[in-house]
Parts: structure tokens; C-alpha cells; sequence
């Protein structure tokens, strides 16, 4: 079964969110834990943690398909000593919150090398800085995520993802989601059968499929191979509209959150509708 939804506000609190999220017709949902742009947040109340786990079984949403994201300050695999540091704290921060409300993954941006060390070298540090994250927290699963490789940003192929994963001690609480946005501008094709074929083959081999948590569902203002975030609805981008089909009908991405991060919020309920519309077609 498709669990499919949006990363949905929380604006007015936490607690907001599984009800924004039942209102486009939600299965699944995304939230950030703080704001984005800032390095840390006061700690959540005891009633807005009650409120939230309360909201969240009213919305008959399990926790595991709730995917919350970390803020984009956080670089794990940054060459400055104390940024690096920093950014594990919040992280941490982060990991903790998730655990209050009683979430039981994080997902997030692997990180930047800033053309000041290797990529090899900066998926190294990410791997070590979530074997302390994962020493100093519990319950909470890492989810990282692909990227398109914009600027100097690690985790733009299967081998990068492959080689995080690879060095984390704890493999039973490290995951993956795949960003379609982002798969499709690193470089993978599948928008035909054969090439669907091909890359999510490439992802068995090279990755697995035990390690994919989560899907975003994004289609891609620019073009294969670009290297650039840019989201685009569904079916309006260059990404199109049979990749998605091909998605619904797979059975390997049933059980887990398929997030939309499309870029109009007023259209998503129509989205998850018709994407739940491809999975009987």
C-alpha cells in the first residue's frame, strides 16, 4: 500500500500538522522540527508534545510515516572544524526533538565539501558525525538523502550514499530517501520503462532496497543532469509524468512516506489524488 502526503506547516505549532495534513487527503507527512534557517529552538513544551501525539492519533497516521527534515544550516560533512561541530549539535538537537514527539526516523541533507576537501573525505566526517549522533541518541533512525550535486554538495549517486552507509556502525538505524527532483538532475534517467529499469537496478545493487525509508516526490523544473534543485509540480516539469506512474504501480516503494515537496502548496491535495488515482490504474 502507498502511503502518500506533503511536507505540511506547522504553523501555529507542531500540533497543527497531522490535521493540515488529513485535510489533502494525507497518508504520510514531512515536518521541520524548528525553523529551518536557525541553529537551534526552544524545547517543546510538555503540552505541545501531548498535543501533537494526541492530533497525530486522531489523524490515524503511525509515526513511521512521518518524516521530519532537519534544518539547512546543518553541514555534517563540512571541512571547518567548528561548523562541522556545530552542526552536529544541532543535529543532535534535532534528533531529540523527533524523539519527544515520538517520531522514529530524521531525514536530511548529507552535506557540503565547499571545494576545501575531497568528497571521499567529506562523506568520511558525515559517517562520523552520525555514529556520534546515533551514540548520543536512541530510537530515532537517520534517513539521508540524495542530492542533485548542486555547488559542492556530497550524496548525488548511489556510491555516496553506498559509502555513508557503509561506514555507520549502527546499520539497523540508518535509511535512505530518494528525492525523484533530485535523482533525476544528479543524472538518472527513468522516465521510460527501460530506463526506470536501469536505475532503481543500479539502486538495488549499489545502495539496496532495505535501506530505503522514504520517497520525495518532486518533477524537476530543469533538465537531466543539470545539478539543480528546482522542484516542479507534478507532471509540469521535465521529469514527467509516466516516472510517477511507474512509482505507483511499484510495489518496493509501498509501506513507507512518499513526501510531495512540490512547489504549490493549493494543488496538493490534487496531487496526492492522482497519484493514489496511478497506483489502481
Amino acid at each position: 500500500m502507498k502511503y502518500i502526503g506533503a511536507h505540511v506547516s506547522t504553523a501555529g505549532g507542531v500540533f497543527n500538522a497531522p490535521k493540515n495534513a488529513t485535510e489533502i487527503g494525507a497518508k504520510a507527512f514531512a515536518i521541520f522540527l524548528k525553523n529551518q534557517r536557525q541553529w537551534f529552538a526552544d524545547p517543546y513544551t510538555d503540552d505541545e508534545i501531548n498535543q501533537f501525539k494526541t492530533a497525530l492519533k486522531k489523524s490515524a497516521i503511525a509515526p513511521r510515516f512521518v518524516l521530519p527534515h532537519t534544518g539547512y544550516l546543518i553541514n555534517l560533512g563540512s571541512p571547518d572544524d567548528d561548523l562541522r561541530m556545530q552542526s552536529l549539535h544541532a543535529f543532535i538537537h534535532e534528533i531529540k526533538r523527533a524523539s519527544q514527539l515520538g517520531l522514529i526516523q530524521l531525514n536530511f541533507h548529507p552535506g557540503h565539501h565547499l571545494n576545501l576537501i575531497s568528497e571521499k573525505k567529506c562523506l568520511k566526517l558525515i559517517a562520523e558525525a552520525m555514529n556520534t549522533a546515533l551514540a548520543e541518541t536512541s530510537g530515532v533512525s537517520l534517513i539521508v538523502e540524495n542530492t542533485s550535486g548542486q555547488g559542492s554538495a556530497v550524496g548525488y549517486n548511489f556510491s555516496h550514499l553506498a559509502a555513508i552507509i557503509d561506514k555507520v556502525e549502527d546499520k539497523k538505524r540508518v535509511g535512505v530517501c530518494i528525492d525523484t527532483c533530485h535523482l533525476f538532475t544528479s543524472g538518472f534517467d527513468f522516465r521510460d520503462e527501460k530506463s526506470y529499469t536501469n536505475t532503481w537496478n543500479e539502486f538495488a545493487k549499489t545502495v539496496g532496497f532495505k535501506y530505503l525509508k522514504a520517497l520525495h516526490l518532486n518533477d524537476s523544473k530543469t533538465e537531466l543532469g543539470s545539478r539543480l534543485d528546482r522542484h516542479e509540480s507534478i507532471g509540469k516539469g521535465l521529469l514527467g509524468i509516466e516516472a510517477f506512474k511507474m512509482l505507483m504501480q511499484d510495489q518496493r516503494f509501498d509501506d513507507i512516506p512518499l513526501i510531495l515537496e512540490t512547489i504549490d502548496s493549493e494543488i496538493w491535495a490534487k496531487e496526492i489524488s492522482m497519484l493514489y488515482g496511478f497506483c489502481k490504474s
